[in-house]
């Protein structure tokens, strides 16, 4: 329970350093693919890890209060498809229950790129992750740049950095 209240501090402190006023919800909404992950337990993102997650979609509605999100895992090779509906909480946080109790926040979006920010709770170590999304399958030079400084901002080692990208063969 400890650290489950710990996690939500964390979340809400990190909530305090890009508000969700500061996120055009105009912007979230459309078919975005994951191009990069980074996580302070590099395990959980590598290729066939239980957090390594190939977005598709994510829908905002009402001002973001509602976030849908569809994805595929793949697992022992295979691609699984996700999709869920998540409410928003205090401080735009999100919450997800998949491979643990995971708080979801969108960190940064602009027309090309979304960055969301996770913490992930398997009930033995909290991880701090962060998933680069792109409308096309690639980063400019500035928008690599700007992922990496959301990484450092969190505590996310930038040599952490996985290109996702490379290993999505799941359907569109």
């Amino acid at each position: 329970m400890k650290v489950l209240l710990l996690s939500l501090v964390l979340v809400l402190v990190c909530a305090a350093q890009e508000t969700p006023a500061e996120i055009d919800p105009s912007k979230v909404t459309g078919e975005w693919r994951t191009i990069y992950s980074a996580a302070d337990n590099k395990e959980k993102i590598v290729e066939g890890g239980p957090l390594r997650c190939y977005n598709r979609k994510i829908e905002c509605t009402d001002d973001c209060e509602h976030l849908s999100i569809s994805f595929y895992v793949k697992s022992d090779g295979r691609c699984q498809f996700f999709s869920g509906v998540l409410k928003r909480q205090e401080g735009g946080v999100y919450f997800i229950e998949f491979e643990g109790a995971n708080y979801l926040q969108i960190i940064h979006v602009s027309d090309n790129i979304l960055v969301l920010y996770f913490e992930n709770d398997d009930g033995q170590k909290i991880t701090k992750l962060t998933e680069g999304c792109a409308k096309g399958t690639s980063f400019t030079q500035e928008e690599f740049q700007k992922y990496q400084q959301l990484n450092t901002e969190r505590g996310i080692p930038n040599e952490n950095i996985e290109h996702v990208i490379e290993t999505d063969d799941c359907p569109p």
